[in-house]
C-alpha cells in the first residue's frame, strides 16, 4: 500500500423519524429521481447480466495471488511462485506464510487480520450461498492461509508478530516477490510495547474463523479460539496504540480511531464464537467508555470497526441472546442503523457522498474498499431484517430489506461495469478492466517466463515505467476505483486509484455469494403456480414447538420460541407455505410473502428432504403464535 491520508467521519446522533416505505420493487409516492439511480435500476437478477458467481470466484483467486510463503499443490495463480521463505528467521521465529497486503511485499498485520475477519464473517453469515456457488473450499482455504500465519505469529501468550518487511525500504524496489532481496525485518508487540488494535483484530479474526471452521474441523476450531482468547486478554490488559510501538507502520496503516473499537469488536466476535457471557458483559459494560454506543460513523474499514461491531451486536439483540443487555444492545443497533441510513441516502442529509454515476464515495484514496465493506454490511442487515420480518426506519423514511439489498447490488454492479466508463473495477472480469494495476508481481513477467532476476532499479526502469499492459492479469483484484466524478485513470503510478488490497477484496466474497444466490434461484412467481392446497388426509409436515429461553424486560416476560418443521413424508418438500397467526415479535428462518401472515421457505433452503427438518425462531411476550400449513409441493428424490 502506498502512503495515504486516513480519516474517520463520526457524528453523535440518534435515529428517529418515519415516512414512506420502499418495498424494493415499488417506490410508493416517491420519485425515483430522489433516490440513487443505480439502486432504482438494480434487480435481483442484475440488469447488466452480471455473473456474480464468476466475480466471487475471481475475488477469492486474488487471495491466492497475494500469498506469501511456500505455495501448495494446486495453487491456481500460475505466474506466482514461492517467496518469503525465511521471513522471521533473523528474529528466531517462523513467520513464513500470510498475505502480502497490496501491490507491495509487506505483511501488515492489522489489515491482514481485518481481511481474514471479513472473509470468515462472509462464511459465517452466508455459508450456504458460498457452498451453492461451489466456492466454500476456496473460501476456507483463504481464511486458513491467514489463520495459520497468525498462529505462528502468536508464539507466546503476550507476544504477537505484527509486521514483516518495512514499507519505506520495500517501496525503494520494484521487483517480484520471488526475487525479493529487501530487508525482511519482523516487528512484534509485547507487554512493554503494546498494540491493542492489531492484537484485538487478530483475536476477532481467529474467533470468526472458529465459527467458520467448527462444522468442518473442530480440532482446528478449538485451537483458533484458544489463541483468540489469549490475544484478547493481551490486547485488553496491555493497552496501547500499535503504531506507536511499531512506528514504521505509521505512514501506511496508522490507527486514526485508536484501539477502543477493536477491543469491542474482538469481544463481540468472541461472544459470537463462544457464547461466553463474559464477552457480552464486556461490550455492554464498556459501551460508553469505548465508544460503541457513542460513535455514529459513516465508514467501515480496517481502521474503523464501529459500524461492523454495532451491526454484529444488533444480530445478538435480534436473536434474543442479549437477555438483560437488551437496553444497551438497542443503543448499538441505533448506531448501526445510522450507518446504514447514511449509506442508503436516507439520513436527513447527513449521508455518504455519491458520485454522479451512483457510487458511494467515502475517500479519495482506495474508495472501493469502503464501498465493498459498506455493501457487505447492507446484505448482512437485509438478511437479518428479512428473517425478523422487520424493516429499517431512517429519518427520511422506512426501508424494506429488499430495498437495502438492491442498493447493495447497485454498488456491486457499479464495480462490475454498470458505470459511466463501462469499466469493470474487478480485474479480469468482463472485457474492459484495468490493465496497468499498481502491483509488482503483475507488472513483471513471471519467473517462468523470465527466469533472470529482476533487481530493484531494473524493475522501475523496465517495468514500472513501461506503458504496456501488465504481463500478468491479477484476476479478482478490486482496484481503488474512480474519483468523485466517476473518472478513472488506468496508469501504474496512480496507486490511489489502481492498487488493490486484501482488505478491500475480503467483503466481496459474502456480497457476491448473496447476489449469486438471488440470481440463480428459481423464479418465485413460477414456483408459486405449482403448489396446491394441502390435500385431505395427513400432510407430511409436523410442527414441534419449544420455548428455549425467557427473560423479563421492563416488567414484561418475553419468550424465545423455536419451531421445528419436520418432513414426515417419503418425498422432498420443494415448496412450503405456512400461516402464522398471533405473531407480535420478530421472526427468523422463514421468508415473508406478499400475503399477510403467510411465510415460505427461506431463499437459502431450496427443499426439505424426506425425514429431514429445519427450524425457525420468533420472539414475543404473551401467548405463542399459531402455526398452520397452507400448501406445499413434493417431489421424488
Amino acid at each position: 500500500m502506498e502512503t495515504a491520508p486516513v480519516s474517520a467521519t463520526s457524528a453523535f446522533s440518534t435515529i428517529a423519524g418515519a415516512g414512506k416505505i420502499y418495498d424494493g420493487d415499488v417506490f410508493h409516492n416517491v420519485s425515483v429521481h430522489n433516490i440513487c439511480p443505480a439502486a432504482a435500476a438494480a434487480s435481483a437478477a442484475s440488469a447488466g447480466g452480471f455473473s456474480y458467481r464468476e466475480a466471487l470466484d475471481k475475488s477469492l483467486l486474488f487471495f491466492e495471488a497475494q500469498r506469501s510463503g511456500k505455495l501448495p499443490a494446486g495453487h491456481r495463480v500460475l505466474w506466482r511462485g514461492d517467496s518469503g521463505l525465511r521471513d522471521g528467521f533473523d528474529e528466531g521465529v517462523d513467520l513464513v506464510g500470510g498475505y502480502y497486503d497490496s501491490g507491495d511485499h509487506v505483511k501488515f498485520g492489522l489489515p491482514m487480520a481485518y481481511a481474514v475477519t471479513m472473509l470468515a464473517w462472509g462464511v459465517v453469515e452466508f455459508e450456504k450461498e458460498i457452498l451453492a456457488a461451489g466456492q466454500l473450499d476456496h473460501a476456507l482455504d483463504a481464511i486458513r492461509w491467514g489463520t495459520d500465519y497468525f498462529l505462528k505469529a502468536h508464539n507466546q501468550p503476550d507476544i504477537l508478530w505484527v509486521q514483516v518487511g518495512n514499507g519505506d525500504t520495500d517501496h525503494l524496489c520494484w521487483e517480484r516477490a520471488e526475487d525479493m532481496d529487501t530487508p525482511r525485518t519482523a516487528y512484534k508487540i509485547d507487554c512493554d510495547h503494546p498494540g491493542s488494535e492489531v492484537a484485538a483484530e487478530t483475536a476477532a479474526a481467529l474467533a470468526a474463523a472458529t465459527v467458520a471452521f467448527r462444522p468442518y474441523d473442530s480440532e482446528y476450531s478449538d485451537l483458533l479460539i484458544l489463541h483468540a482468547r489469549q490475544l484478547f486478554t493481551f490486547a485488553d490488559t496491555y493497552r496501547g496504540r500499535y503504531d506507536i510501538s511499531v512506528q514504521s507502520v505509521h505512514k501506511y496503516y496508522p490507527s486514526s480511531t485508536g484501539y477502543f473499537d477493536e477491543l469491542l469488536w474482538g469481544a463481540a466476535w468472541l461472544f459470537e464464537a463462544t457464547n461466553d457471557k463474559y464477552y457480552l458483559n464486556y461490550v455492554a459494560k464498556n459501551a460508553v467508555f469505548l465508544g460503541g454506543t457513542g460513535w455514529a460513523v459513516t465508514e467501515f474499514s480496517w481502521d474503523n470497526k464501529y459500524a461492523g461491531l454495532q451491526l454484529l451486536l444488533t444480530k445478538v439483540l435480534n436473536n434474543g441472546d442479549g437477555e438483560s443487555y437488551s437496553g444497551v444492545l438497542k443503543q448499538y443497533q441505533a448506531k448501526a442503523e445510522y450507518f446504514l441510513c447514511a449509506c442508503l441516502q436516507k439520513n436527513n442529509g447527513d449521508n455518504v457522498d455519491m458520485t454522479p454515476g451512483g457510487l458511494l464515495y467515502f475517500q479519495e484514496w482506495q474508495n472501493l474498499q469502503y464501498v465493498s465493506s459498506a455493501a457487505f454490511l447492507m446484505v448482512v442487515y437485509s438478511h437479518h431484517l428479512t428473517m425478523g420480518n422487520a424493516i429499517l426506519t431512517c429519518p427520511d423514511g422506512q426501508v424494506t430489506p429488499g430495498f437495502i439489498l438492491k442498493f447493495a447490488q447497485s454498488q456491486a454492479d457499479y464495480i462490475l461495469g454498470e458505470n459511466p466508463k463501462s469499466m469493470s473495477y474487478l480485474v479480469g472480469y468482463g472485457e474492459n478492466y484495468p490493465t496497468h494495476v499498481h502491483h509488482r508481481g503483475a507488472s513483471i513477467p513471471s519467473i517462468r517466463a523470465l527466469p533472470e532476476k529482476v533487481g530493484c532499479v531494473d524493475g522501475f526502469d523496465d517495468w514500472y515505467k513501461n506503458k504496456k499492459s501488465n504481463p500478468n492479469i491479477i484476476e479478482g483484484a478490486l482496484v481503488g476505483g474512480p474519483n468523485a466524478n466517476d473518472e478513472f485513470y488506468d496508469e501504474r503510478d496512480m496507486y490511489e486509484q489502481n492498487e488493490a488490497s486484501v482488505g478491500g477484496n475480503a467483503p466481496l466474497v459474502g456480497l457476491f455469494a448473496v447476489l449469486d444466490s438471488l440470481a440463480t434461484s428459481p423464479d418465485t412467481a413460477k414456483n408459486k403456480t405449482k403448489p396446491h392446497p394441502k390435500p385431505n388426509g395427513e400432510p407430511p409436515v409436523k410442527f414441534i414447538h419449544a420455548i428455549t429461553n425467557t427473560w423479563t424486560h421492563q416488567g414484561e416476560q418475553y419468550y424465545r420460541h423455536e419451531v421445528t418443521v419436520k418432513n414426515t413424508g417419503t418425498m422432498a418438500i420443494t415448496y412450503l407455505e405456512l400461516k402464522i397467526e398471533g405473531l407480535t415479535g420478530p421472526l427468523w428462518g422463514l421468508s415473508a410473502t406478499h400475503e399477510q401472515k403467510i411465510y415460505e421457505l427461506p431463499s437459502w433452503l431450496k427443499q426439505v428432504e424426506a425425514g429431514s427438518k429445519f427450524v425457525f425462531v420468533y420472539i414475543q411476550g404473551g401467548q405463542q403464535a399459531k402455526v398452520s400449513l397452507v400448501r406445499y409441493n413434493t417431489e421424488a428424490t
